[in-house]
């Protein structure tokens, strides 16, 4: 067999090329297409990534520069990996390099972070009884130490073993000079989930609706790569949509594949994890996971546990879609209607289209699961696109959630004014008697802080950000005024900054007040808070669930961190206390994202023996979002919906590309924001249409202000191809940045 002489590779940091390198002799045999190589790059070393070994090159050989050397024994991306970063690049219109930054994980491709080391002892051979019982006497600790490694036949930590016996590091290498012990370092994994237990959990009998699902699923994952179709699995909240997901992935281990399970929240990891690991306890080391709450060290021995072989099972948000499993079987996209799924930094990707697109590539079934589907998700099934598979009623015939609504205008009539409406006397009364019966309750408020801005009375100044076009948001923990877009931090005021009047008070609420109302409305409550200030700590999210779960906490208040995915039977009544908030943004999504929102919410409620009841508090109840949930008519909302995207010529019958402009200046954005726009008018291509250049709804962000220009059109590619086009030969403001976003989830 040849070896190969040239390598064509990304370069990290490098712009949209790849580049050609002469393969050294010593290096011969040992690169492959996804090794990671070192290499000079201009005046500097540099990293890369060997993406094809091509037999020619159209650069002359003596004009080639021989790599320096190979990182690792084996490739680190497999070509699948390479070809779908080169597919994300195409696609969402950004370089090539930038998608393979998606693909690689930091932590792997800067190489700084190695497996821990930790020094082990060995029992080498045991003292004969009167010498161990003179060692009692002279070094009673050594003797602790000998007795310790005899007990446990097997190498053990040196310093847990020091701990346990009262020992010292000068203890054990006592033992070693004197021929009865003997220490190594040993690699060792960073494991997240080390100190936890998991009890095994055998499967369940599967109900005759999860049994159709499962006939589904196994028809797809048996079925041969080219008659693969993706599986949206619509099913109500509580209807066991995880077992089906559990028995699935146990289906391809059967087979010898390995499976991936991506979850929308961080804070779904934990629950999901335990679930996961106790299913498939018996080879805990089988279920990896990765999220961002990874330190870089678990992070580090979690991807190659993964890239090693040892785990079968990745479990993961985001970014897991490129987890370097082989022989892929299965991909589970939970909750795939979440907005979380879609990056908002280049590469702008769609995990779960992305996901959808790895499992054509790799031959293997996905299911995407939901109670709430995307628009686009339910009608790629009834188009047949996707193969839909239905589970209509919950676990065990119990009932649905009975949902009220409650017209804050008219509770607002009986409130005191200047004091903004937390608690309904409905929603108040419901929790008080949940308290009385030892029932669980959980309010939802997507608002974090204590009020949302600080208003004067008298000249109607309202604290803004200077950097961002939004109010300054009021923490009481912290006591201070905090932008929730750029982070710009004030201190409190006492008076209006306009005209001095002391009399300046907060407005609005958020999780914070909440909490406060809370607790002084039931004084004998445990109440909890879980949104992203009260969960900044590391095991924050994991502890609050299981203490949820244990029935320590009465009133859970949170924000959308709560409203899917969590299984707590002991929950009977969800409040949700202002239903309003996303519902009037202008964006198109709006009335969608809330139907979601309020479905996925009041499933939280119900799910044990007990039935369930939902209080949604709204200043518009009567809006089609909030009727059809209260319903629980997903069909209804979705024909409505798609009536109104068709006449609007909104997705799922186009494709979206927003490209925002930033700049400090902005009447230099402006201007560059209108030359973009006659630019990509000058060859539109056909069926392709381009809006005006506005200002952003949020026209000022980070000190910088913002204008957006919107294309339609069927075809993505086109679309994007065309945008990449025109920005190669524009040259645009050094000061203004341009952002290209393809399948917007985000308008504003």
């Amino acid at each position: 067999m040849q070896t190969a002489r040239f390598a064509r590779v990304i370069v990290d940091r490098s712009a949209d090329r790849e580049f050609d390198y002469l393969i050294p002799p010593g290096l011969g045999g040992r690169i492959q297409v996804g090794s990671r190589v070192r290499l000079p790059f201009r005046q500097r070393a540099a990293l890369g990534t060997v993406v094809d070994l091509p037999d020619e090159s159209p650069v002359p050989e003596a004009s080639l520069r021989p790599l320096d050397a190979v990182i690792g024994e084996r490739p680190i991306i497999s070509p699948v990996l390479i070809e779908l970063a080169r597919w994300m690049a195409d696609y969402y219109c950004c370089p090539v390099e930038t998608a393979m930054r998606s693909v690689l994980p930091q932590v792997i491709r800067a190489a700084e972070v190695d497996h821990k080391k930790q020094l082990f002892a060995r029992l080498v051979k045991s003292p004969p009884p009167e010498e161990l019982a003179a060692l009692e006497k002279r070094a009673p600790r050594q003797a602790e130490v000998l007795r310790a490694l005899v007990e446990a036949a097997a190498p053990l930590p040196v310093a847990s073993l020091s701990k346990a016996c009262g020992a010292t590091h000068q203890t054990v290498q006592a033992l070693v000079k004197a021929g009865f012990v003997e220490t190594a370092s040993t690699a060792v994994e960073r494991d997240p989930y080390d100190k936890e237990i998991f009890l095994a959990n055998d499967k369940q009998t599967l109900t005759p609706e999860q049994e159709e699902c499962m006939t589904i699923l196994r028809r797809a994952l048996d079925a041969p790569a080219a008659e693969k179709k993706p599986v949206l699995l619509f099913g109500v909240t509580g209807s066991g949509k995880t077992e089906v997901y559990l028995q699935g992935i146990a289906h391809a281990l059967e087979r010898g594949q390995t499976a991936l399970v991506l979850v929308p929240e961080i804070s779904l990891t934990p629950q999901t994890v335990e679930r996961f690991k106790s299913r498939f306890a018996q080879t805990q080391e089988q279920v990896a996971v990765l999220h961002s709450h990874l330190s870089d060290g678990e992070r580090h021995d979690e991807w190659h546990k993964i890239h090693g072989g040892k785990a079968r099972i990745v479990i993961g948000a985001r970014s897991a879609v490129f987890a370097p499993l082989a022989n892929l079987g299965l991909i589970v996209v939970d909750e795939e209607h979440e907005t979380s799924y879609k990056q908002e930094e280049a590469p702008r990707y769609q995990a779960r289209d992305v996901a959808v697109l790895r499992a054509r590539m790799e031959g293997c079934a996905v299911i995407l699961g939901s109670a709430t589907p995307s628009i686009e998700s339910y009608h790629n099934a009834t188009t047949g696109k996707y193969d839909l598979a239905c589970l209509t009623v919950r676990v065990d015939d119990r009932k649905m959630p009975l949902i009220r609504v409650v017209d804050l205008r008219q509770e607002s009539q009986r409130h005191p004014k200047g004091s903004p409406l937390v608690l309904s006397e409905k929603l108040r009364s419901a929790i008080d008697a949940r308290l009385l019966k030892k029932e669980q309750t959980i309010l939802f408020l997507n608002r974090r802080g204590f009020a949302t801005s600080l208003v004067c009375p008298s000249c109607g100044h309202v604290c803004r950000c200077t950097e961002c076009s939004v109010s300054l948001t009021y923490h009481r923990s912290a006591n201070r005024l905090i932008c929730h877009l750029c982070g710009h931090q004030g201190a409190m005021l006492s008076r209006c900054p306009q005209c001095q009047d002391p009399a300046i008070r907060q407005a609005g609420l958020g999780t914070e007040r909440v909490e406060d109302v809370i607790g002084k409305v039931f004084p004998k409550a445990v109440i909890k808070r879980m949104d992203a200030d009260a969960m900044a700590r590391k095991d924050a999210f994991r502890e609050t669930l299981h203490a949820f779960k244990a029935g320590k906490i009465d009133i859970l208040i949170g924000t959308q961190m709560i409203a899917k995915g969590l299984h707590f039977p002991n929950v009977t009544l969800v409040g949700i206390i202002n239903a309003d908030l996303a519902l009037h943004l202008p964006d198109f999504r709006a009335g969608e994202r809330t139907f979601q929102l309020l479905t996925q919410v009041a499933g939280r409620a119900g799910r044990g023996e007990m039935e369930g009841e939902v209080f949604v508090q709204s200043f518009t109840p009567f809006s089609p979002s909030i009727q059809f949930a209260r319903h629980h008519d997903f069909e209804g909302y979705w024909q409505q919906e798609m009536d109104f995207r068709s006449k609007c010529h909104f997705p799922p019958f186009v494709h979206l590309v927003l490209i925002t402009l930033r700049c400090a200046h902005q009447e230099r954005g402006r201007f560059t924001a209108e030359t973009l726009a006659r630019r990509l008018g000058e060859n539109l291509p056909e069926g392709v249409s381009l809006g005006d250049p506005v200002p952003a709804p949020l026209e000022k962000l980070k000190g910088q202000f913002r204008f957006q220009l919107l294309l339609r059109g069927r075809s993505a590619f086109k679309l994007s191809r065309h945008v990449k086009a025109v920005l190669a030969k524009l040259q645009m403001p050094v000061d203004v940045t341009t952002a290209v976003d393809v399948d917007p989830y985000q308008l504003l």
